[in-house]
C-alpha cells in the first residue's frame, strides 16, 4: 500500500470535535449498565474521603478504558479524546483515576471481587456466556497462577517467583465449556514470590459459588482441573466439598510411583498424540505416548477420614536417548510419566477421555494471555491495593468484552478478546446531530460490520412496528 498523494499535498491537523476513536464502546457501556456495573460498585465499594466519591462511575471509566486496551493509568485519556463527553458521562481525567485506585484497602479489593462475581451473573442473563451445557456435562473450572513481570523496587509485593522474573503473582479460576470459551470467576492478587497455592482454597471456594450463581441451573457437572503445584489436601478437599470433581495433576512422590509400578504392561492404551497414526482396521492409535489407570487413594498420610479415593491416570512417553543417534541405542525402553488424580467416575470419562480432557487444562493459558495483551501488560501503581483493583477491573472488562463477542456472534464468540477490541470496539466514526438525536457514522466498508451490526441490535434494538 502506498500514499496516493504528495508530501507536499498532506498535512495534520487535531482540530475535528465530532470524531471518536473507539464507537464500540457505546454497546459495551450500555451492556455495563444493563448488567448494573454502575449501581453494583455505587452500592458496594466504600472507598474513603472525596476520592471514593461517585465509585460507580470512576469503576465503569475504568472497565471502559481497558475494554478499548488501556494498559496503564495514563491510557485512560483515551476516555478524552474527540466527542467522547458527548457519548459518555464522567470521562474522568487519569489523574483522578489513580488516586482513586491508591486509596484501595484489601477490604476493597474484597469489595470489588463482590461486583466482579455479581457482573458476571448479570451478564450471563443478558448472553449464555457458557452455553447450554446439559444435565450431566462438564463445566471445567481451570486454576492456575501466572507472574505479571514488573520493574524497579518501588512496586509494594514484587519479588522473584517460581518463574526467576521480579513481578507480582496473579490467581486465576476460569470456567469454560467444550461450546464455550472461558470467563474468569474469581481473580486474587499476590506477592511475587508466593507459592502457587496459597488462597488457593478460598478461591476456588468462591469460584464455584460464582458458578452456581451463573443462569441457567441445567445441572451441568464441576470439574475443578488444576497442575501439579495444587495437588494438596486443602484444595481438593474444598472443590469436593462444593460438589465438583477434580482433575489435578500428582508430584512424583513414592506413593505415586509405587502405584504406577503395578500397572500392567498389556494396560496400555495408545493416543492422539503429536506424531501419532490411527489405524482404521482396529480403531486404535499407534502412539509413543500411552496412557493407563490404577485405582489410588490420595493423601493417605492424613487421618482416614480425611483421605481421598480416586482413580491415577497416567501418560507415559517414551525417554529420549541423547546419544542414540550416535549409535548407542538403549538396551530397554524407558519411560516418562505424566500423572494426574481424578474423581471422575469412569463411566463418565474412560481412561482415554479423562487424560484428553485434563490435557485441555491449558486453555487458561489463553486466558492468561489475553489479559497480558491488554490491562495486565502492566501493574501500573506502586501501591498494592490499587494494582490489586486493577487486576478485579482487568476481568470485568475481559468478562464483559466475551459477553460482547457472544452478542456479536459469529466468529466472535469464540474469538480472544484482542480480536474483539481490534475489530468491533476500536472503530473510528464521526458524531452528527439531527432532529435532537445522535447519529454515529461509521466507516465504509468496514470488513466486520454484520459483527457490529449484530452487537448494536442486541443493545439496541430497533423499533418495534405497531
Amino acid at each position: 500500500m502506498q500514499v496516493s498523494h504528495t508530501r507536499s499535498a498532506l498535512s495534520v491537523s487535531f482540530d475535528e470535535p465530532n470524531l471518536i476513536g473507539s464507537a464500540g464502546l457505546v454497546p459495551m457501556m450500555e451492556l455495563a449498565a444493563e448488567a448494573g456495573l454502575h449501581q453494583l460498585a455505587k452500592g458496594r465499594l466504600t472507598v474513603p474521603t472525596d476520592k471514593g466519591a461517585n465509585a460507580g462511575a470512576k469503576i465503569a471509566a475504568l472497565v471502559a478504558g481497558m475494554c478499548a486496551g488501556a494498559d496503564s493509568i495514563d491510557d485512560m485519556a483515551i476516555l478524552r479524546h474527540g466527542a467522547m463527553k458527548r457519548i459518555f458521562n464522567a470521562c474522568y481525567a487519569p489523574s483522578t483515576l489513580g488516586s482513586f485506585l491508591r486509596a484501595f484497602t484489601f477490604g476493597h479489593v474484597r469489595q470489588l471481587d463482590a461486583v466482579a462475581s455479581r457482573l458476571l451473573a448479570n451478564l450471563s442473563v443478558r448472553a449464555s456466556v457458557l452455553g447450554s451445557p446439559g444435565a450431566g456435562q462438564f463445566v471445567y473450572v481451570d486454576v492456575d497462577d501466572t507472574i505479571i513481570e514488573v520493574h524497579g523496587y518501588q512496586k509494594q509485593g514484587s519479588g522473584y517467583g517460581y518463574s526467576g522474573v521480579r513481578g507480582l503473582n496473579a490467581l486465576l479460576a476460569t470456567a469454560s465449556t467444550e461450546t464455550a470459551a472461558p470467563v474468569i470467576l474469581g481473580q486474587r492478587l499476590r506477592r511475587g514470590a508466593v507459592g502457587s497455592p496459597r488462597g488457593a482454597c478460598r478461591l476456588i471456594a468462591d469460584a464455584l459459588a460464582t458458578l452456581k450463581r451463573l443462569p441457567p441451573d441445567s445441572g451441568a457437572r464441576m470439574l475443578v482441573r488444576a497442575d501439579s503445584a495444587f495437588y494438596g489436601h486443602a484444595t481438593v478437599a474444598t472443590a469436593l466439598k462444593a460438589g465438583a470433581d477434580v482433575s489435578v495433576t500428582v508430584r512424583m512422590n513414592l506413593a505415586v510411583k509405587a502405584a504406577i509400578a503395578t500397572i500392567a504392561d498389556d494396560a496400555w492404551t495408545g493416543i492422539e498424540y503429536p506424531e501419532a497414526i490411527y489405524d482404521e482396521t482396529t480403531g486404535t492409535w499407534a502412539s509413543k505416548a500411552e496412557v493407563a489407570e490404577v485405582s489410588f487413594t490420595a493423601f493417605t498420610s492424613r487421618k482416614k477420614t480425611e483421605r481421598i479415593p480416586g482413580r491415577l491416570v497416567v501418560r507415559r512417553i517414551p525417554e529420549l536417548n541423547l546419544r542414540q543417534d550416535d549409535g548407542q541405542p538403549t538396551l530397554f525402553d524407558t519411560h516418562r510419566f505424566h500423572a494426574f488424580f481424578t474423581t471422575v467416575d469412569p463411566e463418565v470419562l474412560d481412561t482415554v477421555a479423562a487424560d484428553r480432557t485434563h490435557r485441555q487444562h491449558a486453555i487458561i493459558e489463553q486466558v492468561n494471555a489475553d489479559l497480558k495483551d491488554s490491562a495486565l501488560a502492566h501493574l501500573p501503581s506502586g501501591h498494592f491495593g490499587a494494582n490489586s483493583a486493577w487486576l478485579v477491573c482487568a476481568v470485568m472488562a475481559y468478562n464483559l468484552t466475551r459477553t460482547a463477542g457472544i452478542l456479536a456472534a459469529g466468529t466472535f464468540t469464540k474469538a480472544r478478546t484482542g480480536t474483539i477490541r481490534a475489530r468491533l470496539v476500536n472503530i473510528p466514526a464521526r458524531i452528527a446531530s439531527s432532529a435532537r438525536k445522535i447519529r454515529i457514522r461509521l466507516p465504509e466498508a468496514w470488513p466486520w460490520q454484520q459483527g457490529l451490526e449484530r452487537l448494536f441490535t442486541a443493545i439496541h434494538p430497533p423499533p418495534q412496528s405497531a
